[in-house]
């Protein structure tokens, strides 16, 4: 999802952030799908299979929590989470778990697709000179080190995969 060139408001860096919460639950959700579905197909969880979804779904929850209580710092309005979810929906909503060729392919789309955004919104900050009601170096803290855990998600992936081949 692009971010654009600049994030020049509270207004704006609210709804940007609340996409990203929408993000971390759409992981938590697929990641729970996951494992329900390999479940209930009888399928053998791996331990390495497990952890990863365990902790994917672990850290989403964390990034949410993280992120609303900046959206709680913030002098915004908050925009209806429909409205956000119908964003999300029209830009990631096009696949769904199943389109993927196996639960490491998804998961890594997941975690890929959050690095990007965050890298992003962090860009859009960052090439920004505009004031913000939440302290500028700890909101930038904040999303660095999402955007970090979402790499390191991304190489955890990247690491199982490669040993399946």
């Amino acid at each position: 999802m692009s971010v654009g060139n600049q994030v020049t408001s509270d207004h704006q860096l609210a709804r940007l952030l609340q996409i990203g919460i929408v993000l971390e639950e759409v992981v938590e959700a697929r990641a729970y799908h996951h494992y329900q579905s390999l479940a209930e197909e009888d399928r053998h969880l791996d331990e390495e299979l497990e952890g990863l979804l365990e902790h994917a779904a672990e850290e989403s929850a964390d990034h949410r929590k993280r992120l609303e209580r900046v959206i709680d710092d913030l002098d915004a309005e908050s925009i209806p989470f429909e409205d956000i979810e119908t964003l999300v929906e029209a830009k990631y909503g096009k696949t769904k778990p199943e389109d993927f060729d196996g639960v490491l392919y998804d998961q890594l789309c997941n975690e890929e697709t959050a690095y990007k955004f965050y890298d992003d919104l962090i860009d859009g900050i960052e090439s920004s000179d505009a004031e913000f009601s939440v302290d500028r170096e700890q909101l930038l803290t904040v999303l660095r080190e999402i955007r970090e855990e979402e790499a390191q998600g991304v190489e955890e992936v990247t690491k199982i995969m490669e040993t399946r081949e």
